[in-house]
Formats: C-alpha cells, sequence, structure tokens
C-alpha cells in the first residue's frame, strides 16, 4: 500500500476459525473518505500557507484562519482515531 493515508485509514480485525487458528481481516476505507482527509490536509496546508504570509506582510495574526485550522486538524484527527477503533 503506497498510500500513507488509505493505511493509516486501514482497520484489522482478528477473528478465530478454529482453536488455535485465527484469520486477519483487513477493512479498508471508502474513496470518499480517503479523499475528504486529502483534501482537507491540503486546506490546512494552504491556510497555514495563508497564516503565516498574512503574519509576514501584515505584522498581524488571524484569528479566523486560526479557527479554520484548528477545525480542520480536529476533523482529520477526528476521523483517523475513530477509523481506528
Amino acid at each position: 500500500m503506497k498510500d500513507w493515508i488509505k493505511k493509516a485509514l486501514t482497520h484489522k480485525i482478528s477473528v478465530e476459525t478454529g482453536k488455535r487458528k485465527t484469520k486477519t481481516i483487513t477493512i479498508e476505507p471508502s474513496e470518499k473518505l480517503v479523499y475528504t482527509v486529502k483534501f482537507a490536509i491540503a486546506m490546512t496546508l494552504c491556510l497555514t500557507t495563508l497564516e503565516t504570509t498574512h503574519i509576514i506582510f501584515l505584522n498581524k495574526w488571524n484569528s479566523e484562519i486560526f479557527a479554520a485550522i484548528t477545525a480542520l486538524t480536529g476533523t482529520i484527527t477526528g476521523i483517523i482515531i475513530g477509523q481506528k477503533t
């Protein structure tokens, strides 16, 4: 699996098939979820760049951009943690 986002969202379950035998089942995430996480990560990077340029050129902190970055970071973290449990 070359896609690290898809690998991070993949869920593995161990199922007992006999007395001493176990089988590992791999549940891969949907493509929509993978694309959503990729989009959220890309937007977080874009907003971080925007906040940095805002600070460099205007010497001011923009709390709205930071709130959007925080919301996207929380969304990404929630998706990854929720998918793993």
